[in-house]
């Protein structure tokens, strides 16, 4: 057995989750996973942490790594829930704490100055997480937030809210930090990758789009297709359909919730 990739998809914020392993060492890591939460009763739903848990537990794997590709604004991190659960570290681009600053002001209650503290690893661009065998590298692709990074090995790619399937485009970048031009530049630097490449997306919103839900296209399919980003649009193109389109959209239910829990990696805020 080679790599193992499985994905959990969430049918009520369109997130997906993803299990890597190495099937030679049995080293695996969990990408984004998420919880749900009932905005009425304000309950926690565990349903992918414990998915994870049991798969890992089915496989006799060994849970390494838990790996967020930016800080998420429409849906609860369950990393700490599943190191809780499963053991392994949580790591997370070092643009988190760029993301951090921005908020610290605004949110309800301030998040902590140490942010940084409260993850096992900050990667930088050009970093490697070794899960056994595996070098999974990461790629920094600033644009959607500061925060986001792209995860790969071999013919695989976790972009994120990076990209999306070809149908459904890109990410805003209408948050603090964001930047339709960083981001156009960043996923230049992923269509750059061999054609063949698999893209796997963080979000598939297809049932918003009249489309089934998917959550992986290839870097060819993407160079082809991507509505608002494929070959050919220029840098300039992109930057004005992406900040027209975002002036239409509205902030995400969650999304002070949301930055506050994953802020801390999936933990609760301090009260008082």
């Amino acid at each position: 057995m080679r790599e193992t990739i499985e994905a959990l998809h969430d049918p009520h914020t369109g997130s997906v989750s993803y299990l890597v392993a190495d099937g030679n060492t049995r080293e695996c890591a969990v990408i984004d996973c998420w919880l749900g939460l009932d905005l009425t009763s304000g309950r926690l739903d565990y349903t992918c942490v414990a998915h994870w848990k049991q798969r890992i537990e089915r496989l006799s794997l060994q849970l390494a790594w838990i790996l967020e590709t930016h800080v998420h604004a429409d849906h609860l991190s369950g990393a700490f829930a599943l190191r809780s659960m499963a053991g392994g570290q949580i790591g997370i681009g070092a643009g988190v704490l760029e993301v951090a600053a921005y908020w610290q002001t605004t949110l309800p209650q301030p998040v902590e100055t140490n942010v940084g503290a409260t993850f096992d690893r900050l990667f930088a661009d050009g970093d490697i997480v070794h899960l056994g065998r595996l070098r999974v590298g990461v790629l920094a692709t600033p644009g959607h937030t500061p925060s986001c990074v792209t995860y790969f090995f071999a013919d695989a790619a976790f972009v994120g809210d990076t990209l999306f399937m070809p149908h459904a485009g890109t990410a805003r970048c209408d948050f603090p930090g964001g930047s339709a031009r960083q981001l156009y530049r960043s996923i230049r630097r992923i269509l750059a990758m061999p054609p063949a490449t698999r893209i796997f997306c963080a979000h598939d919103y297809g049932h918003a789009c009249g489309q089934p839900a998917r959550w992986e296209s290839t870097v060819a399919q993407q160079r082809r297709d991507n509505v608002q980003v494929h070959a050919g649009i220029s840098e300039e193109h992109f930057v004005a359909l992406r900040e027209q389109r975002d002036r239409s959209l509205a902030p995400p239910a969650l999304l002070h919730p949301a930055l506050r829990f994953n802020l801390r990696g999936g933990r609760f805020p301090p009260q008082g």
